[in-house]
């Protein structure tokens, strides 16, 4: 057998899975607690030493993905707001960034102050389509350089003014890194080039700058942000299976969504989108989670009208207990129940605003009646008996109370073994190995 070890290091645990890449199936798996208050390499040497322990001696690549010291934050700084600066935040969504700012039209002042605040670990600097507008990018470029701005900037804008704004932002210091425009022309969203570019001023010098390590062996080894690698997974997912999908994803602190949808008619009809249309997107919900964010769930659950009468002020107890001690684990059948509601919720919250595309600034929102397949992701689910984990995609997908677009008619699958990370992992050196591993545990086989 030809070997690899895929990686996860996550902000609690690290998982680990090693594939035969020739068949493209799972050979064994294994977790440890990461262990960021020391050195990240402590938790990932011994995830990955159980999961190696009793298999052949030999040399296995590492593919390793991270979101530890709080993923990717990236702030986004474009010309209008709902055209260039959307584009920036779809494209930032889609290469696995937490979004933590946007910002439209010329930095000031206060708006610089705002930008500094919000902590970016990288900017994406966008504005005009190419050939259109260069006043506001060429404003903010400078306001940057003069600034002694030193966060990493992706430049991404108009090609008219690309090689002149980069060569200024690199004369002041600023680490400059230049992609394709996002939005080359109205209603063209071109998000590949800006995704890469990301990618590598993350690798380049997000990881090592958060110090989750003490040499340079953990930065060399990661080859992506954690949710650039599972959309990349998802993607490959799509591909191979044909048709639309989607994925919920519920975390401590966040819920992810993730969606594959085909190409229509509003791709260029008169409905289409100004800032373009992204067919394979990414939401986070920061206010939704398990453990830190559980307050949140049964706020917003609240909101949406999905509590019972009575059931409220259980729930707030009992988010208030994991929120207080995010290692809390559910013992008593009540605790588990508990688990089980916060987490159907929060995959039912987080799929609406999917679907209003509210968090992806989409007016037509994201048409996910023609999904065909609903994976369910977390350690909530990836850990609970098989009838519970069913049991909340069942709740998700049968909420059509708000006429959102949800999906009529999804076959519901748990990623149990976690190879979603995997497979997007693989994807660029080993494709055919990627896309069995997807379809023998997601797919058909």
């Amino acid at each position: 057998m030809s070997l690899a070890v895929c990686a996860d290091v996550g902000s609690t645990y690290t998982k680990v899975a090693v594939v035969d890449l020739d068949a493209g199936a799972l050979v064994a798996a294994a977790s440890a607690p990461t262990t960021v208050g020391t050195d990240v390499l402590h938790g990932l040497d011994a995830a990955v030493g159980a999961a190696t322990a009793g298999l052949p001696a030999g040399e296995m690549p590492w593919y390793v993905c991270s979101s530890a010291g709080g993923g990717l934050r990236l702030a986004v700084v474009g010309y209008e707001p709902l055209v260039t600066a959307q584009a920036g935040r779809r494209v930032g969504l889609s290469a696995g960034a937490n979004v933590v700012h946007v910002a439209a039209g010329r930095l000031g002042a206060a708006q610089l102050s705002a930008l500094r605040a919000a902590r970016p670990d990288v900017v994406l600097l966008v504005g005009g389509t190419d050939g259109g507008d260069a006043d506001t990018l060429t404003h903010n470029a400078t306001r940057l350089a003069r600034a002694r701005w030193r966060v990493p900037v992706v430049l991404a804008g108009n090609v008219a003014v690309r090689d002149e704004l980069s060569a200024l932002l690199a004369g002041a210091g600023v680490p400059v890194t230049v992609a394709g425009n996002v939005l080359p022309r109205i209603g063209v969203l071109a998000p590949a080039s800006a995704r890469a570019a990301i990618r590598e001023v993350f690798l380049r010098h997000v990881i090592g700058g958060k110090r989750l390590s003490r040499g340079t062996r953990f930065a060399r080894l990661v080859r992506a942000a954690t949710p650039d690698a599972v959309l990349t997974g998802v993607e490959v997912l799509a591909d191979t299976l044909g048709g639309d999908l989607a994925v919920v994803d519920v975390g401590g602190a966040t819920t992810d969504v993730y969606s594959v949808l085909t190409p229509d008619e509003r791709a260029d009809g008169p409905g289409r989108e100004v800032a373009g249309n992204l067919w394979r997107a990414r939401t986070v919900e920061g206010d939704l989670g398990m453990r830190w964010s559980a307050p949140g769930v049964v706020r917003a659950a609240a909101e949406e009208r999905l509590l019972a009468v009575g059931e409220q002020d259980v729930l707030a107890q009992a988010a208030a207990v994991r929120a207080a001690d995010p290692g809390f684990l559910a013992g008593s059948a009540a605790e588990r129940a508990a688990d089980r509601r916060i987490a159907a919720l929060a995959a039912t919250v987080a799929l609406r605003r999917h679907a209003r595309g509210a968090a992806t600034g989409e007016r037509a929102g994201r048409d996910l009646r023609d999904v065909r397949l609903m994976v369910g992701s977390g350690g909530v689910l990836r850990h609970a008996p098989d009838a519970d984990a069913a049991g909340v995609l069942a709740a998700v997908l049968a909420d059509h109370a708000g006429g959102w677009p949800l999906p009529r008619e999804a076959r519901a699958v748990v990623d149990v073994d976690y190879v979603l990370a995997a497979g997007g992992l693989l994807a660029g050196d080993h494709p055919r190995a990627a896309r069995a591993l997807l379809r023998r545990h997601l797919g058909t086989d």
